[in-house]
């Protein structure tokens, strides 16, 4: 590759011919293209390690974890095969670096680290608790199944090894944290030994009209948000203004207050109804623009605030 010349003193020098310097004129331009994200819809052919699919189908869902693990064995056992794809620059990019992560993670480490943290740092929250508890003493029903739940729940909360497909995880050290509505039921009602492993208990208070505002503006996706993404989408659009965002959540509060209190879930019935003229009409009709202000929302939701039966216009 080049021409080598030797000097009168011995010393000896590599030079290149034309059509490397060309070459290497040319792989710098493209190198600096690719910085400069000039490439990026460019489509190159990269190889790629496929999946097993055979493997993975050979194994039923719901398997015991040794035999995922021993899946796992034979796919490692097994040749890598590579294939050609091609694919745009930005993914081809995405392809390589997850292919280079791979061979810098050690797979052993990173499982031993992840069980560790487990064990020691590990937070596990148990929702809905409350629809597993019942009366005690009953002889049949659902009160039995409910029961059998919480008794299955118990070891684990009290501490025991758990096997998972990366091994056995101790729960010991595990923070338990459980929650529920209890509308119905009451904490009491769960049986004595499962109550006895969650001894802080906290009570929420119900969310005012200032939650309300902060969960329709402060979030990413708040639905506020959401909804005027939805109108953009027939090229019109949505905003609220603050009265009108205020006037919301004044709505909803006091809907809460009159009857079953489901918290934030409330927002998503209001504003349905509020805005169901607006997207039932918006394909067909020429406005661009829609503005919810407080005026809007009282006339919209005058006659189902005011009227004693609400279960019939909000769920």
């Amino acid at each position: 590759d080049g021409v080598f010349v030797v000097s009168s003193s011995g010393a000896v020098t590599h030079e290149r011919t034309v059509e490397q310097e060309r070459h290497a004129r040319t792989r710098a331009k493209l190198k600096q293209l690719l910085l400069d994200g000039q490439l990026e819809q460019r489509e190159v052919e990269v190889e790629v390690t496929p999946n097993s699919p055979m493997l993975d189908m050979m194994m039923p869902q719901g398997a015991p974890e040794g035999m995922e693990n021993f899946t796992q064995m034979l796919q490692d056992m097994m040749p890598k095969r590579t294939k050609k794809r091609t694919v745009k620059v930005s993914e081809a990019r995405r392809i390589l670096l997850d292919q280079e992560f791979d061979k810098l993670i050690d797979a052993e480490d990173v499982t031993a680290d992840a069980l560790e943290r487990v064990e020691t740092l590990g937070i596990i929250f148990l929702d809905e608790i409350d629809k597993i508890a019942g009366e005690r003493g009953q002889a049949g029903g659902p009160d039995v199944s409910r029961e059998g739940v919480q008794r299955d729940l118990l070891p684990i909360v009290e501490g025991s090894n758990v096997q998972t497909k990366y091994g056995m995880v101790k729960t010991d050290h595990v923070l338990f944290v459980a929650a529920g509505a209890f509308h119905v039921s009451k904490p009491s009602d769960l049986i004595p030994e499962l109550q006895g492993r969650f001894p802080i208990r906290v009570e929420l208070k119900p969310l005012t009209e200032a939650d309300f505002v902060r969960i329709m503006t402060e979030p990413e996706n708040a639905l506020t948000k959401q909804y005027a993404a939805l109108v953009a989408a027939e090229g019109a659009s949505l905003s609220f203004t603050p009265d009108g965002i205020a006037e919301i959540a004044r709505v909803a509060a006091h809907v809460n207050d009159r009857m079953e209190n489901i918290g934030a879930r409330r927002l998503h019935t209001v504003m349905t109804t509020l805005l169901e003229d607006v997207l039932y009409d918006l394909p067909d009709a020429s406005t661009t623009k829609v503005d919810v202000d407080a005026a809007r929302v009282r006339d919209r939701l005058k006659t189902i605030v005011e009227d004693e039966d609400l279960r019939k216009y909000i769920l």
